[in-house]
């Protein structure tokens, strides 16, 4: 998402960027780091768990063991956070490193008590996935936004925040999806998810009804905003509409493990294919012209 935003949407704009392109890098391979870290504290307090429901995915315990997968944890997420310093001090605001030790925080916090408690967990895993958007303009845009630039600025800014919420929902569909097709090893690990509370089925037809959201609003936003893009406009119907659709159709009669893993699995593109539509966006305008 990262590299789509810089490459894709912010290079096209002829705009002022605060970061170079190996520092923007740093940025990216800090997230990496820092989410990476998050994996492997989610994987060392989730063994028993996985062991039930993705027996055949376990590492923590089984390739690796559990001292190495913390003494891992602790350089992934120390070197994240260190590079997350270096950048914060590159655009002249050191205080912005607190925003690289917050979100290795909160995951922290996420692996060893936030995921046990009914819908929290779901959105903080969802706000962090959206916070990687955000994140970009805070390293890339605010640092050169100025008087003389800050409509044009606002208006990226703007742009990132609407990407940062459709990332916010999907993601948000998707782990309670996953709740409902791991609900088995979460009951016998005592965690309190939103399936175990009120069962499968109830989550299910919740979901379904969420899922209309994202829907009304991507409808909604190609006519006011981009229905004289005729490219973006049928590109976004085909890739993101018409996949949300299926989606929703679907996960209404979904029940089996597997059904609900490929619905799982929907999410991941649809997010894929919503994020890379503001490169055809940008395409669209620029060759249109």
């Amino acid at each position: 998402m990262q590299l789509i935003f810089r490459y894709g949407f912010f290079k096209i704009q002829n705009i002022p960027l605060a970061l170079a392109d190996w520092q923007y890098g740093l940025l990216v391979l800090s997230t990496i780091l820092i989410a990476a870290g998050g994996y492997v504290i989610n994987n060392i307090f989730d063994q028993q768990t996985d062991a039930v429901n993705k027996p055949n995915m376990v590492v923590v315990g089984k390739s690796i063991s559990e001292t190495h997968a913390y003494n891992l944890y602790i350089g992934l997420t120390a070197t994240g956070v260190a590079i997350g310093f270096y950048l914060s001090n590159v655009i002249d605001k050191p205080g912005f490193a607190s925003i690289f030790i917050l979100i290795a925080a909160t995951l922290y916090l996420y692996a060893t008590s936030l995921k046990q408690m009914m819908l929290i967990g779901n959105i903080v895993v969802a706000l962090l996935l959206s916070f990687s958007v955000v994140i970009i303009g805070i390293f890339d845009l605010y640092p050169v936004t100025g008087i003389e630039n800050q409509q044009q600025m606002g208006l990226l800014f703007s742009i990132l925040l609407d990407y940062a919420i459709f990332a916010f929902v999907i993601n948000l569909l998707r782990e309670i999806v996953k709740d409902i097709e791991d609900t088995d090893g979460d009951y016998k690990q005592g965690m309190n998810t939103l399936p175990i509370a009120i069962g499968k089925s109830r989550t299910g037809k919740i979901v379904f009804g969420l899922s209309f959201i994202p829907l009304f609003f991507i409808l909604f936003y190609i006519n006011k905003y981009l229905f004289e893009l005729l490219f973006v406009t049928i590109y976004l119907l085909l890739f993101v509409v018409s996949l949300l659709l299926f989606f929703t159709v679907k996960m209404w009669t979904a029940t089996t493990k597997k059904e609900l893993h490929i619905l799982s699995g929907l999410l991941k593109w649809i997010l894929f294919f919503g994020i890379l539509s503001v490169v055809v966006i940008s395409l669209n305008i620029k060759y249109n012209a």
